[in-house]
C-alpha cells in the first residue's frame, strides 16, 4: 500500500497476518526545533478503511455537518412569540403608556400613659390600658380593613384621585368598581410596614401627583388618631364603670353593717356597750369596796362588844346583801347566768368589736373605691393613648413609581421560565413517542 505525506494519521483495520503499517518516527530522530516547540495541528477529515475481504479496502464518507431542522426553527419561533413579543409588549407598556406614580411615606407609633404611682397606692390602679404592642396590633389590621378604606374615600374621594391618569388602564382604578374592589386596589398603592421589635408602623402611599400621595398619608394619620381615641374612650370607660361598681358594692356593704349596728344598740338599749362595761366595773368596785368596809366593821363589833350585841344582825345581813349582789353584778359580765340581762357583757361586747371592726373595714373600702373612682373620671378625661409620627407625610418631588426596570425583569424572567417548562414539556411528551 503507498505512503501518503498527510501528517494525519490513517487508521486500518487489518485481519489476522496483515502487515501493519509503519508507526510515527520516534522523537529522537526529529530535528532540534520539534523538541523546543510543540506546535497543534489540526488534522483534517480522514476516511476510515474498511477491510471486508483480504486485500480490499473500502474508505467510508466523513460525517456531514449538522444543519438547521424544522424543529429548531419551530423552537426559535416559540421563543420569539412567547418570550420577545410579550416581553417587546411590556416593555412597550412600561415605558409609553403606565402613569408616573408619587410616594408619600409616614411613620408613627403608639404611645401610652398610665397613672402616677401617688395615684396607684391611692386607688390601686396600675394603668388604664393594655400594652402598647396590643395597641399597635389592632391599628395594624385597622390600616388594611375596609372601614379606613371607606372612610378615606369618603372624605377624599379616592376613586378620583386614583383614576386621574388616562391611558394606564392597568396602573389605574376603574370608577365602577366595587368596595372590595377599591380594598384590593388599596392593597396595591398602601403599602404597610410594622417592626414587631420597636412597634415601629411605616407606611407608603401610591399616587399619580404628589399632593394626592400626601393628602392620603395624612388622612390615614387622622383616621389611625380617631380609632386609638376610640380605643383609648372604650378602656376608660370600662374603668369608670368597674371603679363605679366597685364603689357601689362597698357603700351598700358599709350600709348593711351600719344598719346591723343600729339594730344591736336598740337590741341591748345602750349606744356603746364598752361605756357601759366600763360603768359596771365600776358599779362593781364599789360594791367591793363596801363590802370590805362592812366585814371591817363587823370585825370590829365583835371585838369590842358582846355576842349578843343587836348591832351585829344587822350588820351581817347588809355584808350578805352585798355579796349578793356581786354575786349578780358578777353574773352580768359572765354569762348572764346570775343576772337580769338575758345576754351576758362580755358576749355583748364582742359582738359589738366584731361589727366595729366590718364597720371600719367597710369605711376604708369604700373611701379606696370612691378614691378609685374619682381617679379613674379623672384619667378618663385626658388621652392615655395617642400616635406619635416619627416621619410625617412626606411630599415627592421626583416620581420612583412604578419601577418599571424590575417589573419588566419580573415579567421576562416569568415568560422565559414558562417558555422553558413549556419546552421540556414538549420534547418529554415528543421523545415519549
Amino acid at each position: 500500500m503507498p505512503r501518503t505525506d498527510t501528517p494525519a494519521l490513517s487508521i486500518v483495520v487489518s485481519r489476522q497476518g496483515a502487515e501493519k503499517p509503519p508507526g510515527p518516527p520516534p522523537l529522537r530522530h526529529l530535528p532540534a526545533a520539534a523538541h523546543q516547540v510543540a506546535p497543534v495541528l489540526r488534522a483534517p477529515a480522514v476516511t476510515v478503511p474498511v477491510i471486508d475481504e483480504p486485500g480490499a479496502i473500502r474508505h467510508l464518507p466523513p460525517a456531514s455537518s449538522s444543519r438547521m431542522r424544522r424543529r429548531h426553527f419551530g423552537l426559535m419561533i416559540s421563543f420569539v412569540v412567547l418570550v420577545v413579543l410579550p416581553a417587546l409588549v411590556a416593555a412597550w407598556y412600561l415605558w409609553t403608556r403606565a402613569a408616573d406614580q408619587y410616594a408619600s411615606t409616614l411613620g408613627f407609633s403608639v404611645h401610652r400613659e398610665g397613672t402616677t404611682p401617688g395615684l396607684s397606692l391611692l386607688s390601686g390602679l396600675s394603668s388604664l390600658s393594655g400594652s402598647s404592642s396590643a395597641d399597635t396590633d389592632i391599628i395594624y389590621t385597622y390600616l388594611s380593613g375596609q372601614q379606613l378604606v371607606a372612610e378615606i374615600d369618603k372624605k377624599l374621594d379616592l376613586r378620583a384621585i386614583w383614576s386621574k391618569a388616562e391611558g394606564d388602564p392597568y396602573f389605574t382604578f376603574d370608577t365602577t368598581g366595587s368596595i372590595e374592589d377599591l380594598v384590593e386596589y388599596w392593597e396595591r398603592m398602601v403599602s404597610v410596614s410594622y417592626d414587631s421589635t420597636t412597634h415601629l408602623i411605616e407606611i407608603r402611599v401610591l399616587a399619580f401627583t404628589p399632593e394626592d400621595a400626601q393628602r392620603i398619608a395624612q388622612a390615614i394619620f387622622d383616621e389611625s388618631t380617631v380609632m386609638i381615641n376610640q380605643l383609648n374612650d372604650i378602656a376608660a370607660q370600662d374603668t369608670v364603670r368597674f371603679a363605679r361598681e366597685e364603689m357601689d358594692k362597698t357603700r351598700a356593704d358599709l350600709v348593711e353593717i351600719r344598719n346591723k349596728m343600729t339594730e344591736f344598740r336598740n337590741k341591748n338599749q345602750f349606744v356603746d356597750p364598752a361605756a357601759d362595761l366600763v360603768a359596771q366595773n365600776t358599779i362593781l368596785g364599789s360594791l367591793q369596796q363596801e363590802l370590805a368596809a362592812s366585814l371591817i366593821e363587823l370585825d370590829v363589833l365583835k371585838e369590842t362588844s358582846t355576842p349578843n350585841d343587836p348591832r351585829i344582825p344587822p350588820a351581817e345581813r347588809r355584808i350578805k346583801v352585798i355579796e349578793d349582789r356581786i354575786q349578780v353584778e358578777r353574773g352580768k359580765m359572765g354569762d348572764g347566768s346570775q343576772g337580769d340581762s338575758k345576754e351576758a357583757y362580755v358576749a355583748i361586747v364582742a359582738t359589738f368589736e366584731a361589727l366595729t371592726a366590718d364597720r371600719v373595714f367597710a369605711e376604708t373600702a369604700y373611701q379606696a373605691a370612691r378614691t378609685a373612682y374619682e381617679v379613674a373620671r379623672a384619667e378618663a378625661s385626658r388621652q392615655s393613648r395617642y400616635l406619635a409620627a416619627h416621619t410625617a407625610p412626606t411630599l415627592a418631588e421626583t416620581s420612583r413609581f412604578p419601577e418599571r426596570g424590575t417589573l419588566f425583569a419580573i415579567v421576562s424572567a416569568f415568560l422565559v421560565m414558562l417558555w422553558s417548562i413549556g419546552t421540556l414539556i414538549y420534547y418529554s411528551l415528543r421523545d415519549r413517542r
